[in-house]
C-alpha cells in the first residue's frame, strides 16, 4: 500500500550526514531547517534531510558544509521512489498508552487511547521528532472537551487530528507551505476527523479566539508571533510550544513573559525544548 494516492510530483534531494550522538542531531536538524530543509529521518548513526530541489541553494549548503566540518552524501530523488522510502523507513511511534502515530500501511495498535494514522509525504510531524513526541505527550495533560483549538505550522496535521480525537469542538489548522495543507487535509480524511477547518496561511486569523494554541515551529517564527497569540488566546488559555533548541528558552520565555503569559511547565528531550505557556 502507498502512503497517498497522489504522492509528491517534484523531485527532492536527500542529504545523508553521519551523526555520532542524538544531540548532534538535533543541533544539524536545527541549522538544516534554517536553510529550508523540510524533512528528516534520525538513525543510529546517520541523519537523513530532505529539501525540494528547487529549494536547496547549493552554495549556501557547502558553506555550512564546510563551516560545520560535515562530509554529507547527496541525492537525487525521483517522485516514483517516495512511497518506497517512506515505507521501508517509517516506524509507528507510541507515546505510552495514550497516543500511537503510524502510517495506513501499518496494522491499529489496540491498546493506544488515541490511534492516529499519518502518511507523512515529507511533511513535518509523524512523532519520530523529540519536538513533536512532547507536544503530543503533553496534550495528554490537557481537556481539549469542547475547547477551541489552533494548530499554527500543523505539517502533517497529526496535532489538529488528535486535538479533535480528544474532544475539541473546534480545530484550525494552519500552515504556510501548500504541501503541507495538502498532506494535513488527506491526514483528516484518513482520520475521520473532515470538520477540522484547514488554511494556507502565513499569518493566524485575526478574528478568532482559542482556548488551546498549539505551535511546533522554530524559534524565530515563535518569537514573531507570541504577541499575535496572546491575542487571540482566552483568558487563562493555554499556549504550548516546541520546536526550539534548549539554548533557546531564555529568550522564548522572556519574551512570553513580556507579552503576558505565565511559564507553567517545561520539559526537555535530545536538546530539544518544550514550553506550556498560560495568558494571564
Amino acid at each position: 500500500m502507498t502512503p497517498s494516492g497522489s504522492f509528491f510530483m517534484e523531485d527532492y534531494i536527500e542529504i545523508i550526514i553521519p551523526v555520532s550522538s542524538e544531540e548532534q542531531s538535533s543541533l544539524f536538524i536545527a541549522s538544516l531547517t534554517a536553510l529550508g530543509f523540510d524533512g528528516f529521518l534520525e538513525e543510529a548513526t546517520c541523519l537523513k534531510a530532505y529539501i525540494p530541489h528547487t529549494t536547496l541553494n547549493q552554495s549556501e549548503f557547502e558553506s555550512w558544509c564546510t563551516e560545520s566540518h560535515v562530509q554529507a552524501q547527496q541525492n537525487l530523488i525521483k517522485p516514483n521512489n517516495w512511497n518506497q522510502q517512506w515505507e521501508s523507513d517509517f516506524q509507528p511511534v507510541k507515546v505510552g498508552t495514550f497516543a500511537v502515530v503510524r502510517a495506513s500501511f501499518h496494522n491499529p495498535v489496540n491498546e493506544a487511547e488515541y490511534d492516529i494514522v499519518i502518511n507523512p509525504k515529507m511533511s513535518f510531524g509523524t512523532g519520530h521528532h523529540a519536538t513533536t513526541y512532547m507536544m503530543i505527550d503533553q496534550m495528554r495533560k490537557i481537556d481539549f472537551l469542547n475547547k477551541r483549538v489552533l494548530d499554527f505550522g500543523t505539517g502533517t496535521g497529526v496535532l489538529a487530528i488528535l486535538s479533535k480525537k480528544m474532544g475539541a469542538s473546534y480545530v484550525a489548522a494552519i500552515d504556510n507551505d501548500t504541501w503541507s495543507i495538502e498532506n494535513a487535509t488527506e491526514n483528516i480524511q484518513l482520520n475521520n476527523a473532515a470538520d477540522i477547518f484547514v488554511s494556507c496561511a502565513a499569518h493566524p486569523p485575526a478574528a478568532d479566539t482559542f482556548d488551546v494554541i498549539l505551535a511546533n515551529i522554530n524559534k524565530s517564527v515563535l518569537l514573531r508571533f507570541i504577541p499575535n497569540f496572546h491575542s487571540l488566546l482566552t483568558p487563562n488559555g493555554l499556549l504550548l510550544l516546541s520546536g526550539f533548541l534548549c539554548d533557546d528558552v531564555e529568550d522564548l520565555s522572556s519574551v512570553a513573559q513580556t507579552n503576558g503569559f505565565i511559564v507553567e511547565s517545561s520539559q526537555s528531550q535530545n536538546e530539544w525544548m518544550f514550553l506550556r505557556l498560560k495568558r494571564q
